[in-house]
């Protein structure tokens, strides 16, 4: 497994994480995903430390908290082994203080989820979405009393739109607080809008991209093409509703190019889609699921090979589309570009 910085921080981890999503899985979404009781998930964790894996992720709101309990069951006795990454900040209840990122309910989730996993700290607590009512200072004046408290480790954040995420950094170097020196993110050959705005600030302030849904939702696994609906049994049936959308013509597009790639190589639909996303700028880890050892075993053999830049080129042409305005004015574009060189 290779490993890399997380962002500007001193925190190395595997280019490809697990997420814990599929523990302990119930509702209309996280049931779909999986649910792996604590047995089932000590085993996909005992592949993923034999396969270099270190880092898993988890939140509070998957499976009301379960998620987090049964990856401190399955971890148990191996802590030292292990990073943890975790979230907060969405709804967990109807009640004012269940939700968001002020400093009550910082203190209280965390310790509640201390409490789930079995430990006594956090590798890297994310803020799971950005929450307007607030104040940056405040959110970042907290996040420095858990760290010195010795329960948070790195912080970092999910889902920020750039300008509040810069405006955080800002922050922080002013007062002397911690960075965020992660962003978890969705980003896929359907997904590209990572580039356009988070990707250039990334790469310029240290932050490290953990990516989230890699294959754009499960519309990337192989088994969606143009002639072939989503099949009897897949997830997307129930979870559709929740996903980044995309239009059907342009997934086809990109399936087509991974389809010819995946002759030339003999590498899986999937391995080629994770393999693209190793090789992007700024990407720290890309966080992989299963729901079960087949899945993962799978999923693991995007690494340890690398596409050919033609094949790069192949895929970035079949994926792109346009960037929303002003990352790509619909005027002067030699100019902008020599202005503004991309990353990718």
């Amino acid at each position: 497994m290779e490993y890399r910085q997380l962002g500007a921080s001193g925190l190395r981890v595997p280019a490809l994480s697990f997420g814990t999503g599929t523990f302990g899985g119930s509702g209309p979404l996280f049931g779909a995903w999986g649910n792996s009781d604590a047995q089932e998930a000590r085993r996909l964790v005992d592949i993923c430390l034999d396969a270099g894996i270190t880092l898993f992720d988890t939140a509070d709101v998957y499976s009301g908290g379960a998620s987090e309990e049964v990856l401190g069951a399955a971890i148990k006795g191996r802590r030292d082994a292990v990073l943890i990454s975790t979230k907060l900040g969405l709804p967990t209840g109807d009640g004012p203080g269940d939700w968001g990122v002020s400093r009550g309910r910082l203190i209280r989730g965390v310790e509640a989820a201390l409490d789930r996993l079995g430990t006594d700290y956090i590798d890297l607590l994310q803020l799971h979405a950005f929450d307007a009512s607030t104040p940056v200072e405040e959110l970042l004046a907290t996040l420095d009393e858990l760290i010195r408290a010795g329960k948070l480790r790195h912080v970092g954040v999910s889902n920020y739109p750039g300008w509040q995420l810069m405006k955080a950094l800002g922050a922080a170097d002013r007062h002397g607080w911690p960075r965020f020196v992660a962003h978890q993110v969705y980003y896929s050959l359907i997904g590209r809008a990572y580039e356009a705005d988070l990707m250039p600030l990334a790469a310029d302030q240290g932050v490290g991209a953990l990516v989230w849904s890699p294959l754009g939702w499960g519309r990337l696994t192989g088994k969606i093409r143009r002639s072939s609906p989503i099949p009897e049994g897949s997830r997307l049936h129930q979870t559709a509703i929740f996903a980044p959308p995309v239009e059907d013509e342009h997934l086809y597009r990109v399936v087509d190019a991974l389809d010819e790639i995946s002759v030339e190589t003999g590498k899986t639909v999937p391995q080629i889609a994770l393999n693209w996303l190793l090789q992007r700028p700024t990407v720290s880890s890309v966080i992989i699921g299963a729901r079960n050892e087949e899945q993962l075993r799978q999923n693991l053999c995007a690494v340890g090979w690398s596409l050919t830049a033609e094949q790069v080129a192949q895929l970035d042409q079949a994926s792109y589309r346009m960037p929303a305005y002003p990352h790509a004015p619909y005027h002067q574009q030699d100019g902008f570009a020599r202005l503004n060189p991309p990353l990718v």
